[in-house]
């Protein structure tokens, strides 16, 4: 900004005379409301780069206020970090650095109020929706959504396989729009991994109380070796129970944390402590030894066989703490995107071995973000290599 003699006038005198040329007022009116002179206003006017809002309502808390982008102004000025003006004004550092880095001037310098005028601009509407205009857009969308895939895998596949095709880069919440729009394909349950047709707000619900502990001796999540919490070896795994209707089947799902890799094992006939007792030595059994390290699990009433699990299995079994999912992060993962296939209040015990090899193969065959999206098989495939004297079989 110019050090003329009309930046010396308060910020509080600048900002009155932007909200009058904003209601329409011509800048000499404005100006001689405020006490200043033509000339000054005129200087200001044009430091903005023009104004082109006529503001008759004020902006959602969504959004950046006038006043906002003034203090961010004023903190950069005083040379304080983005995180200490982010703080003050109540925002996440991460959204002040790309309000910087949209509505800076050409000359690198941050205006507050040509920043004001360029976001209200940017966001004028209507603009017509991109799955709108571009059929083939909406149709490669359509197809990975077919295969399950999620929104936020399909807008990093995108990038990657459309590096060039810098409009196709769409982000996750606009597929997500699209989807509910009925855009891309009609809003079925079928389609959307959560069920939802609506886009929920992201927050963690309230913990409950009351979860049933082992009666017998367990070994803790904090005493496990500190190499399973690097996820730097194979062969270690969380586990838990997705239960169907009336609490009357389940099914045991298994995630290696270093992989992500999954496995679902049946429970036909139950259950209870004995039943999964005897899945879980079955489905451990077929794996080789290395990877059979250990196994994190909540403090369920059916593990009450953990010492047989881990005789007969060479195993080593930790529980985590009550009411903390987040310790078990990779299969609360897991078991949420496995709802899609098994709907909460459904029977369980209708699907085979077979189908639920299939589900668990089409989970193993999606990129992951946390891997670089690079797919569990395909970490399964490289670890067996060097493992090459050690055949994999996940099927009996």
């Amino acid at each position: 900004m110019p050090r003329y003699a009309a930046n010396k006038m308060p910020a509080t005198v600048k900002r009155r005379y932007f909200e009058l040329i904003r209601q329409n007022l011509s800048g000499a009116e404005a100006a001689r409301r405020v006490g200043v002179s033509v000339s000054c206003g005129s200087l200001w006017f044009i430091d903005a780069g023009s104004v082109s809002i006529i503001e008759t309502t004020p902006n959602s808390s969504r959004y950046l206020s006038q006043d906002d982008r003034i203090e961010i102004a004023d903190g950069l000025a005083a040379g304080e970090s983005v995180k200490t003006v982010a703080t003050r004004i109540g925002k996440s550092f991460q959204s002040v650095y790309r309000e910087i880095a949209r509505n800076k001037k050409t000359d690198g310098s941050y205006q507050p109020w040509f920043a004001h005028n360029q976001a209200h601009v940017h966001r004028r509407r209507p603009k017509r929706r991109i799955f709108e205009v571009d059929v083939e857009l909406r149709r490669v969308v359509a197809q990975k959504l077919g295969k399950r895939w999620s929104p936020a895998q399909i807008s990093r596949w995108l990038r990657r396989r459309f590096h060039k095709r810098s409009q196709w880069h769409v982000c996750t919440e606009t597929i997500y729009e699209a989807i509910y729009r009925g855009l891309i394909v009609p809003v079925k349950l079928a389609n959307l991994r959560t069920g939802r047709t609506y886009r929920r707000r992201h927050g963690r619900g309230r913990s409950r109380d009351g979860s049933l502990k082992q009666c017998t001796t367990m070994k803790s999540i904090h005493d496990r070796p500190a190499i399973v919490e690097a996820r730097r070896q194979g062969g270690h795994w969380e586990g838990d129970l997705i239960v169907g209707a009336g609490q009357q089947s389940a099914i045991a799902t298994l995630v290696e944390r270093k992989m992500r890799l999954t496995m679902l094992v049946g429970l036909p006939d139950g259950h209870t402590a004995p039943l999964v007792g005897d899945a879980l030595i079955a489905a451990f059994s077929r794996l080789p030894a290395p990877m059979r390290r250990t196994l994190t699990w909540d403090q369920g009433n059916e593990m009450f066989h953990h010492p047989r699990i881990e005789h007969e299995t060479g195993l080593k079994i930790y529980f985590a703490d009550p009411h903390s999912p987040w310790q078990r992060g990779s299969n609360e993962n897991a078991n949420g995107l496995l709802r899609q296939y098994f709907p909460k209040g459904t029977d369980l015990t209708v699907w085979t071995k077979q189908e639920l090899d299939v589900v668990a193969a089409e989970l193993n065959d999606r990129p992951r973000l946390c891997l670089n999206d690079v797919t569990p098989a395909q970490l399964m495939q490289r670890w067996g290599r060097r493992l090459a004297r050690t055949p994999i079989r996940l099927d009996p």
